[in-house]
């Protein structure tokens, strides 16, 4: 029959097993474990406005993560935010490609979508992307779904 002692070990020994395979699969499902910083290049596109975009959101080309942003900062000079993109080293985008920023599902999360441009130079880290479009804020949707009919009111009478 075990003691007291063994039993204590054999239970913090499946209790330590257990917490590391909890923090193993979190690690996979929230895709952080794939993507090293490593070998990644960062670039910078500025956008008038972000949105609801966070450090760590996805950035995808064709539905593949290719990277992860990893800063937003505000730039005093243009009035734009800056963010700058950690893309992996594996994947090499030309100079002309563009930026969006893009919602998954109607409420999901935000991330930012690369296509790729077809210039025969690649963006190398700290370029600037030139071609940017920003996020689509549902309220300001609203706001100008609103006015555009209450000016469509106004021309009828």
């Amino acid at each position: 029959m075990m003691t007291r002692k063994e039993l204590d070990l054999w239970v913090g020994i499946f209790a330590v097993i257990g917490i590391g395979a909890m923090l193993f699969l979190s690690l996979k499902v929230a895709n952080l474990a794939s993507f090293s910083a490593a070998d990644a290049y960062q670039i910078n596109a500025k956008f008038e406005n972000i949105g609801g975009l966070k450090v760590r959101a996805p950035v995808k080309s064709a539905g593949v993560v290719v990277g992860r942003v990893g800063d937003i900062r505000f730039d005093n000079e243009s009035f734009e935010a800056v963010v700058a993109l950690n893309i992996d080293g594996r994947f090499k985008f030309p100079k002309d490609s563009s930026a969006k920023i893009l919602t998954s599902g109607l409420l999901g999360e935000q991330y930012i979508g690369l296509s790729a441009g077809g210039d025969t130079v690649n963006l190398k880290g700290g370029d600037t992307l030139k071609l940017t479009q920003s996020a689509v804020v549902l309220e300001n949707l609203i706001g100008q779904f609103l006015y555009n009919k209450a000016a469509e009111g106004d021309g009828k009478k």
